[in-house]
């Protein structure tokens, strides 16, 4: 039981089948090859699953490869405070109505969690990078249905570290974000997964765990799911098909 996420944190358990969820990071007005966090060197995507980089046609390839019931959205340049993707994700929403989408705009207050909410353009993400402080964290995560994001880079956590160590704050959905493996194909980071587990465990919090960056393949996947991960976002395995069609129809 030394592996099993589940186990080692009281993590909710039921979730008989992982998900996963493909990811589409946009800048500069299309779809970006994300690689270890490195926003700055992001060139607009290359992919034999779309004949651009623009943002419908990669989903539209995503979405040939497999059924996938959720999309993650980050949009760098509303992260970075230089812009925004409102049209964009805007035109994904009634493009592919089905998908629920999960949006990180870097958004820090309740009331633009809410509104995104009430007007159906998808559900929040909150990742801790953009997060000031934890009075910020305790006001946005209040807000009814925001997924948080516990975004790490090479030198650790990114943002407040009191949103990190007091599980008593987190949700009902919680990413593990390790940037620096995002792109890598260096693996899944199945010991931060295991250390938020046992964080949510102490303080008696049972949020569902979705891992993001470093994927190779298959036999990730299955690692994941045997460590009771409720999902995984992938990017750059799905695009370079190491993770192929079969694969993907059995977790989307």
């Amino acid at each position: 039981m030394k592996t099993r996420i589940g186990h080692l944190s009281g993590a909710k358990q039921g979730h008989s089948k992982m998900q996963l969820i493909p990811v589409v990071d946009l800048k500069g007005g299309c779809v970006v090859h994300a690689l270890r966090g490195d926003r700055d060197a992001y060139r607009p995507i290359h992919t034999p699953l779309a004949a651009t980089s623009a943002a419908e046609d990669v989903v539209a390839g995503l979405l040939a490869l497999a059924p996938f019931r959720t999309l993650y959205i980050a949009d760098l340049d509303a992260i970075a405070g230089t812009g925004g993707h409102g049209e964009v994700i805007e035109g994904l929403k009634a493009a592919f109505p089905h998908l629920d989408l999960w949006i990180d705009a870097g958004e820090t207050h309740a009331d633009q969690v809410r509104a995104r909410a009430a007007q159906g353009r998808g559900t929040s993400v909150i990742g801790t990078e953009t997060l000031p402080d934890v009075a910020a964290a305790r006001e946005v995560l209040a807000a009814t249905g925001a997924i948080l994001s516990l975004d790490h880079d090479a030198a650790g956590p990114r943002g407040p570290e009191g949103v990190h160590e007091d599980a008593a704050l987190w949700p009902e959905r919680v990413i593990v974000m390790t940037l620096a493996r995002v792109g890598s194909g260096e693996g899944p980071d199945l010991a931060a997964l295991a250390r938020t587990a046992a964080r949510a465990a102490a303080s008696g919090r049972h949020p569902l765990l979705y891992a993001a960056g470093g994927v190779r393949g298959p036999e990730d996947l299955d690692r994941l799911a045997a460590a009771g991960a409720a999902g995984v976002l992938v990017a750059s395995a799905l695009h370079d098909g190491r993770i192929g069609p079969d694969t993907a129809r059995r977790w989307a």
